[in-house]
C-alpha cells in the first residue's frame, strides 16, 4: 500500500483520538493541561509497546504497520511519542551527549519558536 496513504489514514485516526481525549478529559486543574499530559504519556507508552513488539517479531508487513500505527496514528495522536522514541534510541545507542542535546534542544528551541511566533504576531498586529 502507498506509504503516504498509510501515514495519512493513521494520522487521521490519531488526530480524531486526540480530539476525543481532549474533549473527554475534565478541564485542567488550576490551569494544568491534563488532557495533553495524558495524551503524551499514553502515546509514548503505546509507542514503546509497539516498537517492542515489532523489534521481537518480523511480520511480513512490519514496515506498513510501523507507518500506519507509529508514524500515522501515534504521530496524529501525539508527536511526543516520536520524540520520546528518538531520545531513547539515542540513549540506548550510548550517544548520551547527542541525546541530551536533542532533548534539551528540542524542548528549549520549540518553546522559543512558539514564543517568537506569538510575539511576532502580537507586535505586527
Amino acid at each position: 500500500m502507498n506509504p503516504y496513504l498509510l501515514v495519512g489514514l493513521g494520522g487521521a485516526l490519531g488526530a480524531m483520538a486526540r480530539y476525543g481525549v481532549g474533549t473527554t478529559v475534565p478541564l485542567p486543574l488550576n490551569g494544568f493541561p491534563l488532557a495533553t499530559a495524558l495524551i503524551n504519556i499514553v502515546g509514548s507508552l503505546a509507542m514503546g509497546v509497539l516498537i517492542g513488539i515489532l523489534a521481537r517479531t518480523t511480520p511480513q508487513y512490519q514496515n506498513e504497520i510501523r507507518l500506519f500505527v507509529a508514524v500515522g496514528m501515534f504521530g496524529g495522536f501525539t508527536t511526543f511519542s516520536s520524540f520520546s522514541l528518538e531520545a531513547i534510541t539515542l540513549i540506548e545507542r550510548g550517544d548520551f551527549l547527542l541525546a541530551a542535546a536533542y532533548i534539551v534542544g528540542s524542548v528549549v528551541l520549540s518553546l522559543a519558536g512558539l514564543w517568537l511566533g506569538m510575539t511576532a504576531i502580537r507586535v505586527l498586529a
